[in-house]
């Protein structure tokens, strides 16, 4: 679903990332994980068609994201870490305008399920600068979610939602891989990227420093699988003391 192959991003004298190889099949969930400024939103801004690469080839299911960019971006769903709404259109109506842009008939059905599972339907009427931090994400993400992309992608996903709202969260990424989407997570909670995802990919100044199963990733820890940890093992991959 997802292939990078030999990507790199420049700007002027500035390599934001160099050389990246990975892949994501269906049904797979890949953590990102890196320090501030390794590479994690310029990558999934690459894939997600916003910058064009400075080198390489990437495809969302197959669309080469600059040869076929409409293609590519007709199969993903890309949730950034700080999502801009309309500020005068109200969650149903950012709902229909997705629809519209997505040519999906008879979206009502589905807009309704995603308002209910997000916690939204006393909401549906409120305009987006009516709403708070966490709201206005949980619409991003039921937006994303409509038109059921075969590829999601995800920076800091959980930024300013409730507990019931992560809850949620969580376990709409595992159904939505379940049903055969390839999805990316980029976030700084370790302990969530364990808990949720099957593949790890560690960047450090732009440079993959680990890509493969988490489960290996994990035993790098040094400690049982059962009781290992993915702060322990990033501290190792990345060279950095922990106290």
């Amino acid at each position: 679903m997802i292939k990078v192959e030999g990507f790199s991003k420049s700007y002027g004298d500035f390599a934001a990332v160099e050389n990246l190889d990975f892949d994501v099949k269906a049904g797979e969930i890949l953590g990102l994980v890196g320090s501030n400024g390794a590479g994690k939103t310029t990558t999934l801004r690459t894939l997600s068609g916003i910058v064009s690469p400075s080198r390489g080839k990437l495809s969302i299911a197959g669309h080469d994201i600059v040869a076929d960019s409409v293609g590519a971006k007709r199969c993903l769903g890309y949730i950034p870490d700080d999502p801009r709404l309309f500020d005068t259109l109200t969650v149903w109506e950012h709902l229909a305008f997705t629809a519209a842009a997505y040519k999906i008939a008879e979206f009502e059905p589905i807009a309704r399920s995603l308002l209910q599972l997000f916690d939204l339907t006393q909401k549906s009427d409120t305009p987006a600068h009516q709403l708070s931090r966490g709201m206005r994400q949980k619409v991003a993400i039921a937006c994303a979610y409509l038109h059921a992309p075969e590829v999601l992608l995800f920076d800091e996903p959980l930024t300013g939602l409730d507990p019931q709202g992560i809850h949620t969260m969580q376990l709409s990424l595992q159904e939505r891989a379940r049903d055969g989407a390839a999805i990316v997570i980029s976030s700084h909670l370790l302990s969530l990227v364990q808990q949720l995802c099957t593949h790890l990919l560690v960047l450090d100044h732009g440079r993959c420093l680990w890509f493969g199963p988490i489960d290996d990733a994990l035993r790098m820890s040094g400690d049982d699988l059962d009781n290992s940890s993915l702060q322990k093992a990033f501290f190792k991959l990345t060279g950095q003391a922990t106290q």
